[in-house]
């Protein structure tokens, strides 16, 4: 993009009279015809991910002008900020003016915080700034490149919002990079779930606010049922002059102007496979028996006979035989059962919940309580809930006091949500794989930033065996030769089963070690901490070290650095590489190794018997997990596009009456 066009693009990009008071973009209703057309830019974008003669050059640029800000005293580089600023505001987001902040950001970094940043992040930073997703290798310093990024916009005026996947992330580099952003003259906030709307208001009255995912879009939602159907931007400008009730002070957010997101493939692929549901609390005490009677009934039927179960699409079906079953049931006439409709769907339900749904892998149960797990990164959402009733009949199958159902106030999903920043960056170790979809759908190019070090990672080979006993079997023989060079070692595991049925093997076998799971997760920090240790075994679910670092202590790197074991391929390949990525990281030594079976769930589930027989030969075994890695994310793929089209074709159908957010 030009110097000229980028600078004109920023007035648009602040609060205003140009933007509005909540500026953000229109929904995009693609036609089929565009649909296509962009499908097919994604696909050759995903061709260029690698050019980076350009980033170069603006890097080289940056180099000298960061040589002429090394001698300036404290009162200088305040003065030179405050030129800045005010060239930003008069001027926008020109070519020189970004990286004359990029080099005033790096030397105020660099004096305030210690960090200097290199040049490899100087190229991140450069990419989202200016919309795009870098994809840069776990332990490059993401944390640190998106502070460029967001300063820069920050001193243009223009609100930024730096998203991340939980709220030990947000509040961390909300703290550490605070300084940095202070000694700008910048105002830095956050948002955590126990906050109240005054302190989330005044946090994104910030200049920049770090938040999770899941707390802007919800806070985004709340804006829209402030907003109701009187959606107008002009009509919304003449309320703060005439209206005795301005709405716009009753707005949590100013509008969703930048966005950089961390971890952008999670947030931005895979957690985009379910809407976002805005709920309040009903009493429905009166049904709970119901739920506890559909329960009983699901019990009562045969799996074959009565009904089919689906595990790839995760769907039940009843067959008539099943249907004629439930109607010669004798129940009360006041039975809400007695409707063949709602009975039917309620016991479907029922044998949803007891046979597609497992504790201590999809759920928890913690005090009474069911605590739905994150099957993307492996931890708790104590604050989420399943709908239609599948959540009071998995409480009623725990034998746990079952919970009040929730009442829908707004729906949104990611797509919809993340389309409507008028700017929208991204960083995270694993997009390549992901890139045509997200141009497709988000009009976010990858770009792949260079290494700061050349990577020493090693791959030793794949071992796959055909039980799980044998398999543990393996990476106990592995953990035992490891520790006795005085390496560290990271097991990751496919759910909280096979990390505590792992971790009794271990303590079986004498083996010191921690786990680090959903029960766990209040203790994150303090186990990837120490993970790095000599002879320090740790087991992960997918949580593990998610945006954070494991260091390695003292002699580690001498004795071959961190060594990471998969014992479960994960559903797409690179959430394998964000796991294999926790080890050699900054020109660390390191290594990793997938130590497989058989008859792991993922591969019965989802792989083709044939080929399954054929994998027992060694030559087919990789064949056959990348062919059921692929069928898995073509499905997933799939999911998301159908729910983009479907809420758009609801949107299109409910506009008459009004949104359906």
């Amino acid at each position: 993009m030009s110097s000229s066009a980028l600078a004109s693009k920023t007035w648009a990009l602040r609060p205003g009279l140009i933007s509005g008071h909540y500026p953000e973009k229109d929904e995009l209703q693609d036609h089929w015809i565009e649909r296509s057309l962009t499908h097919l830019q994604g696909i050759l974008a995903s061709f260029r991910i690698d050019q980076q003669r350009d980033l170069q050059q603006v890097v080289a640029k940056i180099e000298q002008q960061g040589e002429k800000l090394t001698t300036l005293d404290h009162d200088q580089m305040n003065q030179l900020r405050l030129e800045l600023h005010r060239q930003f505001h008069r001027n926008g987001l020109s070519i020189p003016l970004c990286i004359e902040a990029f080099a005033l950001i790096r030397e105020t970094a660099t004096r305030t915080i210690q960090l200097r940043h290199y040049n490899s992040q100087l190229m991140g930073g450069w990419s989202m700034l200016h919309g795009q997703l870098a994809e840069m290798e776990t332990g490059e310093g993401k944390t640190l490149a998106a502070t460029l990024a967001a300063a820069t916009a920050a001193l243009a005026g223009i609100p930024t919002h730096v998203i991340t996947v939980n709220e030990y992330l947000v509040v961390r580099d909300a703290r550490t990079m605070g300084a940095l952003y202070r000694a700008l003259g910048l105002s830095v906030g956050y948002v955590t779930q126990e906050m109240t709307e005054e302190q989330r208001r005044a946090a994104y009255r910030c200049d920049i606010t770090y938040c999770t995912n899941k707390q802007v879009a919800f806070d985004y939602l709340r804006d829209r049922l402030t907003l109701g159907n009187q959606r107008n931007k002009l009509q919304l400008q003449l309320e703060t002059a005439y209206a005795d009730h301005d709405r716009s002070e009753q707005f949590l957010l100013r509008g969703l102007c930048f966005a950089i997101v961390d971890e952008a493939d999670s947030v931005l692929i895979d957690e985009a496979r379910t809407p976002l549901i805005l709920t309040r609390t009903i009493d429905s005490s009166a049904e709970h028996d119901v739920y506890r009677l559909s329960l009983h009934l699901a019990k009562k039927l045969v799996t074959g006979d009565d009904y089919k179960i689906d595990p790839e699409s995760h769907q039940v079906q009843l067959s008539l035989t099943g249907q004629q079953r439930l109607a010669q049931l004798k129940l009360s006439v006041a039975s809400p059962l007695q409707n063949a409709r709602r009975r039917e769907e309620l016991v479907c339900q029922a044998l949803h919940a007891l046979h597609l749904l497992r504790k201590d892998r999809d759920y928890l149960v913690v005090e009474e309580k069911v605590v739905l797990i994150d099957a993307n990164t492996g931890r708790t959402m104590p604050d989420r809930s399943w709908e239609r009733g599948l959540q009071q009949l998995v409480e009623a199958k725990e034998g746990c006091p079952l919970s009040d159902a929730r009442e829908q106030l707004g729906r949104l999903t990611y797509q919809q949500f993340f389309r409507r920043y008028l700017r929208l960056g991204g960083m995270t170790g694993t997009a390549r794989e992901v890139s045509s979809e997200l141009w497709s759908v988000y009009r976010l190019k990858v770009q792949r930033i260079p290494l700061h070090k050349p990577s020493q990672r090693q791959k030793l080979p794949m071992v796959v065996v055909p039980q799980s006993e044998e398999k543990w079997a393996e990476v106990l023989a592995s953990v035992v030769a490891l520790r006795a060079e005085d390496r560290p070692v990271l097991i990751g595991t496919g759910s909280v089963f096979d990390s505590e049925q792992l971790s009794q093997k271990l303590t079986t076998s004498g083996i010191p070690h921690r786990v680090l799971n959903a029960r766990q997760d209040q203790q994150e920090a303090d186990i990837v901490a120490t993970a790095g240790n000599p002879r320090q075994v740790t087991v992960a679910t997918n949580m593990a070290g998610r945006g954070t670092d494991i260091p390695l202590a003292t002699g580690v790197a001498d004795a071959g650095g961190l060594h990471v074991i998969a014992t479960s391929r994960n559903e797409a390949k690179r959430i394998d590489r964000q796991l294999f990525g926790r080890c050699a990281r900054q020109g660390d030594p390191g290594s990793y190794q997938s130590i497989l079976s058989l008859d792991d769930e993922l591969l019965l589930k989802n792989c083709r018997p044939w080929l399954l027989k054929l994998m027992k030969g060694k030559r087919l075994q990789q064949y056959g997990l990348d062919q059921t890695q692929q069928r898995i994310e073509r499905r997933q793929r799939e999911t998301r596009r159908n729910l983009l089209l479907q809420e758009q074709q609801n949107g299109r159908l409910l506009a008459f009456s009004g949104h359906l957010e």
